[in-house]
C-alpha cells in the first residue's frame, strides 16, 4: 500500500463512528401498556393519538426502523363517533380475489358487524405499510368493542384512561347550549341500546 499515512487514517474514521451509534435491543426497550376510552372520540382524530404510540415517537429512544412502540388497549369501540354524513356516505371495500368481486359496506353496517374494525383500519391506515406493522405494530393494538377487555394482569380495575382528544367537536360536546344540541346527529349506543340524538335544526323547528 503506497499511500500516504494520512489517507489510511481517514478510511478508519466511519468505523469508529458507526461503533458509538447507540442501539436500544431486547431488554433494553421498555413497553409500556395504555388504555383507551373510545367512547364519542372521532375515528380520525383518536388514530392520530394511537398511531404515534404504537410507533414508539413518543419517547426519546425512537427509530423509525426500530420497534419501539408500545402496546395499546382500546374499550367502547362500538360507541365510536362519525362527523357529518359519513356514516351513511363513508364505504369500506375490499376485493374476494374472484372475477366481479368488488364488496362494499357503508360504515354503520361496519359498525354493526364488525365494530372493532373501523378503528382498526383507521389507525393501521396511518402506519407505513412495511414489516414493522404487519409483524410487530399490528398485533400490539387490542380493539374491544365493549367496556371490558382481557388484559386485566397489565392493565388492572381502577387504571385510568388516557384523556381524550384536545380539540372539543365531539359527538356529546354541545357548546355549552344544552345536550339536545349536539353538533352531529350521530347515533351513539349507550348501554348496548340505540339512542338517536337530534341535529340541531330539527330542535329548533
Amino acid at each position: 500500500d503506497h499511500r500516504p499515512e494520512e489517507t489510511k487514517r481517514r478510511r478508519k474514521l466511519p468505523s469508529v463512528i458507526i461503533l458509538t451509534k447507540m442501539s436500544f435491543p431486547g431488554m433494553a426497550v421498555q413497553r409500556t401498556w395504555h388504555l383507551i376510552d373510545a367512547s364519542s372520540q372521532t375515528v380520525g382524530r383518536l388514530a392520530t393519538v394511537v398511531a404515534p404510540i404504537l410507533r414508539g415517537k413518543h419517547k426519546p429512544t425512537f427509530r423509525p426502523n426500530g420497534d419501539c412502540g408500545d402496546h395499546v388497549v382500546i374499550i367502547n369501540a362500538d360507541k365510536v363517533h362519525l362527523s357529518g354524513n359519513k356514516w351513511k356516505d363513508k364505504m369500506y371495500r375490499w376485493h374476494t380475489g374472484y372475477p366481479g368481486g368488488l364488496k362494499e359496506r357503508p360504515a354503520r353496517d361496519m359498525l354493526e358487524r364488525k365494530p372493532t374494525e373501523i378503528l382498526k383500519k383507521a389507525i393501521l391506515g396511518m402506519l407505513n405499510r412495511n414489516n414493522l406493522r404487519t409483524s410487530y405494530m399490528e398485533p400490539r393494538l387490542h380493539i374491544f368493542a365493549g367496556p371490558k377487555h382481557h388484559h386485566e394482569a397489565q392493565l388492572p380495575k381502577g387504571t385510568e384512561p388516557l384523556p381524550v382528544h384536545p380539540r372539543q367537536r365531539r359527538g356529546t360536546f354541545h357548546y355549552g347550549m344544552g345536550p339536545q344540541y349536539k353538533y352531529s346527529n350521530t347515533t351513539f349506543q349507550q348501554g348496548g341500546k340505540p339512542v338517536p340524538s337530534q341535529s340541531l335544526n330539527n330542535d329548533l323547528n
